[in-house]
């Protein structure tokens, strides 16, 4: 496969489609590679997925690569678990990310432990493709728990915020030995392929973006953001606005939670010597913590100058878009974090 971080270096033949398009097309090209690659979970089949992410792949592979479920996460989670330890590479989808704690006993004990408890005898290339994010859906359809995931030993866990990303980074995904935790953003998946402004054009051959790398979406010089998924969109447009307030920010789109690409972080701060997360998930023991707790660890409190965060406080997302947008970062609330972090620098 060719290999590449950077969502402008389009190869031949690039389109402009959707992020269910795109990964729907990552799957099929590599289950078209390797035929040991299948697709486990709920409406996944017939209907293609309920954001049309599996749409196609039933009639390219049939119903023995293509499996519906029942409502039985916790089972086919760990027919997952049997597939992989017997040389399959399952991918299971979880249809929305806050239910998955009903089979998150598979998840943590099994997934995530088997391969470091077999002293790396057994593998365990199983990917967890789930959708979460707030899009007007209330508290039990609007989190992202990407925290959850990284707390837990022995996962990856990645969150794209783009059509080639989410390409690329569901092959490498699939590619993986190691289990991964795929969180899409179901505001993204819902999103028009020419709404998108960077990552958008996606080529038609099967290609790889890296699993540990954060990509620089938007040179700065005064203010390093960090952020990733469904907010690098309104953190783009958060740092275009804050040149009015003389403030120049460097967008980081994370892109995996874990591992931390430290490397790219650790080079934009040497920059601003000034770190603002901008985190969906709650902030409480999360995400954000970790990225400003281990910035200093790593690069010493003498080497920033602030430090910040903006994110779900602790509550539970409301029902209303009104409620719904006073705790989930958007633009306004962005730009807002960014001139504050500014005056306080």
């Amino acid at each position: 496969m060719t290999m590449t971080a950077n969502p402008t270096n389009e190869t031949s033949a690039p389109r402009n489609i959707n992020i269910s398009q795109a990964v729907a097309e990552g799957l099929r090209l590599a289950m078209e590679a390797d035929d040991r690659v299948v697709v486990i979970g709920e409406d996944v089949a017939t209907q293609g997925g309920v954001f049309g992410s599996t749409r196609g792949l039933l009639k390219a592979f049939g119903p023995e690569r293509v499996l519906d479920t029942p409502i039985s996460e916790m089972a086919f989670t760990g027919m997952a678990v049997g597939l992989a330890m017997d040389g399959y590479r399952p991918v299971i989808e979880i249809m929305f990310v806050d239910f998955i704690g009903v089979c998150l006993e598979q998840v943590y004990n099994a997934v995530a432990k088997i391969p470091y408890m077999s002293g790396g005898k057994v593998d365990m290339p199983v990917v967890i493709k789930t959708a979460g994010g707030s899009i007007g859906a209330a508290a039990q359809h609007s989190q992202t728990l990407w925290g959850l995931f990284g707390h837990l030993p022995g996962l990856r866990v990645v969150a794209p915020s783009n059509p080639y990303d989410s390409k690329g980074m569901m092959a490498a995904a699939v590619a993986s030995d190691d289990p991964v935790v795929f969180i899409e953003h179901k505001g993204l998946l819902l999103e028009r392929a020419q709404d998108f402004e960077f990552g958008a054009n996606v080529p038609r051959e099967a290609y790889d973006v890296p699993l540990d790398k954060a990509a620089v979406v938007r040179p700065g010089s005064d203010l390093t953001l960090v952020t990733l998924s469904g907010s690098v969109r309104h953190a783009l447009t958060a740092a275009d606005a804050a040149i009015l307030s003389g403030v120049d920010v460097e967008v980081i789109d994370l892109r995996s939670i874990v591992p931390i690409d430290w490397e790219t972080i650790g080079t934009s701060l040497a920059k601003t010597r000034a770190l603002l997360v901008v985190d969906e998930d709650y902030l409480g023991y999360g995400l954000s913590g970790e990225l400003i707790t281990g910035a200093i660890e790593r690069f010493g409190l003498g080497s920033l100058d602030y430090v910040g965060r903006h994110g779900n406080p602790g509550i539970p997302v409301p029902a209303a878009l009104s409620l719904e947008r006073e705790i989930v970062p958007g633009t306004e609330s962005i730009l807002n974090a960014i001139v504050r972090a500014g005056a306080e620098r």
